[in-house]
């Protein structure tokens, strides 16, 4: 019998206080976007790391949105980020633009591929 992955919104906000859950999830990130030439600083205070990471992200998005889309595309296929992600993000934060929205899915989405990993590397 297989395991489900215990992964819900009560597990996604406890992990964002889990220091090591946080600094993975920066690394993640970092890693991702460096791939495409992209340079996201390591967050100096990992209590702050949402947010220093989602600032970096948000302008880094929207410039993306209008100067390079397909660089966009292939950032969102790099970290698993769909069409429909997106615009059920979009219809969840109406008062988002979408650069803002699709950064906050983009963290999301790299806490929950570390949170994943994680598990598996515990239970195999």
């Amino acid at each position: 019998m297989s395991k489900l992955i215990p992964i819900n919104e009560n597990s996604i906000k406890k992990s964002r206080n889990d220091r090591e859950i946080v600094r993975k999830t920066a690394l993640q990130v970092i890693r991702d976007f460096n791939r495409f030439g992209i340079e996201i600083k390591f967050p100096g205070d990992l209590r702050m790391a949402y947010d220093e990471l989602y600032a970096q992200l948000s302008p880094i998005i929207q410039e993306l949105l209008n100067t390079n889309l397909s660089t966009v595309y292939s950032i969102l296929y790099t970290v698993d980020l769909n069409e429909y992600k997106i615009k059920k993000g979009v219809a969840e934060m109406p008062d988002l633009e979408l650069h803002e929205v699709i950064s906050h899915l983009l963290l999301d989405r790299e806490l929950r591929k570390v949170l994943t990993r994680d598990f598996f590397s515990r239970n195999m």
